[in-house]
């Protein structure tokens, strides 16, 4: 017989003329095809079980893969063409992964008809709406950077981060809560009251900005979403695969931002090996496949919801039901609904679904797993979950942005114990130990120190501060965490406290030197410190030590009002305490032990 052509699924085509006398020579011929049309990706002809026989995955677990974000969406596409991966229950959403495919091949497309090149970045500034995960697939597959966005931000911190990441191209919704994009955009960039829609910008503040686009809203100077994938028609799909194809495993594909203790914000370069296999381990742990359907109420502008949720999910063939932000309301209502069988949060996010007059009504027969993490996690808050919510496989993951994020975690087959009580063992592939802060040298089973790590999950740097990346990663690969954590005997850690400032809020990241910094632009302020002190709802909450110029009057109100018109809201102290002067050793050194033990104490925490 002749083969004259293959076409699959409108992908790839190619001609052969050759006679073909024997049927295993064409399965041959179609093996060695997509194997070479799919960027020698691995052979996902085998399936795997998870351990109660009702789903697959594709990729045998635990084996770290060297593919890209684009190749991860193809082998879906391909293997589950028809099972659904996005399901909204509040928005006018549902694709399989095929679909999803098609929509995302498109918003690429009208990216590179915007002038997005490879290494470009491509910013983000919403909830968890359809345009966020579009953007992020369709980004990444054709060689640009995302760059999330916090949706608390405001003009600080958003020109801020504008400015250093070198955005070139912005989606965003028009506002969240008390933070208003439009309005901050609008000021960051006047140019955009006079732009012709459609044409580069050229911003004075944000110099490498050429594109705004806005979903569900219009705004001067900007395309909005729909107008923007009109573009798509100018670039045709062989231009979106031929960038596919170039895009290495090793490339950044994403920049989230962490502070650190040095107070300028950093973008944290994440690469496809990074994240593609940090999630995979990550469901791996999970038992996650087809069979899985995850409600994602955590934001996606964080780790949480980006790697340990999203790709967590479609790289084991899970459907995903995102909850555009979280409401306990419509988490619980989306729970009985599309009878989700694992979800992750943290804590507080627990405790308002527990608190909530609908968690009676709530079936959670269908739930199995999810992970409580980002704050400190309350093992009897984690042991409630697993009974009544039906988490009995319930999970906590330990890491840090820069090792994208995870680098311990439980597994569901170990005992309820060592999952709550520990933040689980290494990942695979992922070299973990404690060292001597001091003098860096190994110390044994159950003593406290730095808990460092090095392996495939380790960030490439910090976008344009290579003094700040030699600081955290040494020159033999490890990642230095600042966190002070102890093994147990049967090699499972445990976190038992910090050498950073930081202070974590409901599993948001506070970094005191950024507060501190900012406030010293107030006048009446002469020096600032921020420590951290307990809360019972919050797990932490920042409270700000200030000194004002001589003569200056203030209270607690009119500093708040001052961080709440330039800074997300969570970051604001909740506590303001003015002094005359710092408590400080012999040498000079201030005690932040000191002030966080004072301010406990004359707050009433203690």
């Amino acid at each position: 017989m002749y083969w004259r052509s293959l076409n699959y699924e409108g992908y790839f085509t190619v001609d052969w003329n050759t006679e073909v006398q024997d049927a295993d020579i064409v399965l041959t011929h179609f093996v060695n095809f997509i194997s070479r049309a799919s960027g020698e990706r691995k052979n996902t002809s085998v399936l795997y079980e998870n351990r109660s026989h009702t789903g697959t995955f594709p990729w045998k677990k635990y084996e770290v893969l060297d593919i890209t974000f684009g190749q991860v969406l193809d082998t879906m596409a391909e293997t589950y063409p028809d099972q659904y991966a996005f399901k909204y229950t509040t928005l006018d959403y549902t694709r399989t992964y095929r679909e999803f495919r098609r929509d995302v091949d498109r918003v690429a497309a009208a990216f590179i008809a915007l002038g997005v090149k490879p290494g470009y970045h491509v910013a983000v500034w919403a909830t968890n709406i359809p345009a966020w995960f579009l953007s992020f697939w369709a980004a990444t597959k054709i060689g640009a950077v995302l760059v999330t966005v916090n949706t608390a931000y405001k003009i600080h911190e958003a020109e801020y981060l504008l400015r250093q990441s070198d955005t070139h191209t912005l989606v965003m919704i028009e506002s969240v809560k008390e933070s208003n994009y439009k309005d901050i955009i609008a000021e960051l960039c006047p140019e955009l009251a006079t732009h012709r829609k459609g044409d580069p910008l050229f911003a004075k503040k944000l110099p490498f900005l050429r594109n705004v686009i806005t979903v569900g809203f219009d705004m001067d100077g900007a395309l909005n979403w729909d107008q923007m994938l009109e573009k798509a028609d100018s670039v045709p799909i062989e231009e979106v695969r031929r960038r596919a194809s170039m895009v290495k495993p090793d490339d950044v594909c994403n920049m989230q931002y962490t502070s650190g203790t040095t107070g300028f914000p950093k973008g944290v370069m994440l690469t496809h090996k990074n994240i593609i296999n940090n999630g995979k381990t990550i469901g791996d742990r999970m038992d996650i496949s087809t069979a899985d359907r995850m409600m994602i109420q955590v934001p996606m502008f964080h780790c949480f919801g980006m790697v340990l949720s999203m790709t967590n999910l479609m790289t084991h063939g899970g459907t995903i039901c995102p909850m555009p932000y979280f409401s306990p309301k419509s988490s619980l209502a989306c729970i009985n609904q599309e009878k989700i069988t694992c979800f992750n949060g943290v804590p507080t996010m627990f405790i308002a679904m527990f608190n909530h007059e609908d968690f009676a009504k709530t079936d959670f027969s269908f739930m199995r797993t999810g992970i409580m993490a980002g704050a400190n996690c309350p093992p009897d808050l984690m042991r409630r979950a697993a009974k009544e919510m039906h988490m009995t496989e319930i999970l906590s993951v330990y890491g840090q942005t820069e090792s994208s994020p995870g680098c311990t975690m439980g597994e569901v087959n170990e005992d309820i114990d060592h999952r709550v009580e520990t933040v689980g063992s290494a990942f695979p592939g992922v070299e973990c130990k404690i060292i001597d802060p001091e003098t860096g040298k190994d110390l044994p089973d159950g003593e406290n120190g730095e808990f460092v790590a090095r392996g495939f999950n380790i960030m490439k740097g910090y976008y344009k501060m290579p003094e700040a990346t030699a600081k955290t990663i040494d020159s033999d690969g490890w990642l230095h965490t600042g966190d002070i954590c102890c093994r147990t005997e049967d090699g499972y850690y445990k976190v038992t406290g910090r050498l950073k400032d930081m202070i974590i809020r409901g599993g948001e990241n506070i970094y005191p030197r950024e507060i501190e910094e900012f406030y010293l632009t107030n006048p009446k302020v002469r020096d600032v410190q921020v420590v951290g002190v307990k809360d019972k709802i919050y797990g932490e909450e920042a409270c700000a030590w200030v000194i004002l110029h001589e003569g200056q009057i203030s209270d607690e109100a009119e500093m708040k009002e001052y961080g709440y018109k330039s800074m997300a809201r969570h970051k604001v102290p909740r506590y303001f305490v003015f002094v005359d002067n710092f408590p400080m050793n012999a040498a000079g050194k201030i005690l932040k032990y000191k002030m966080k033990e004072e301010s406990e104490k004359s707050l009433g925490l203690v």
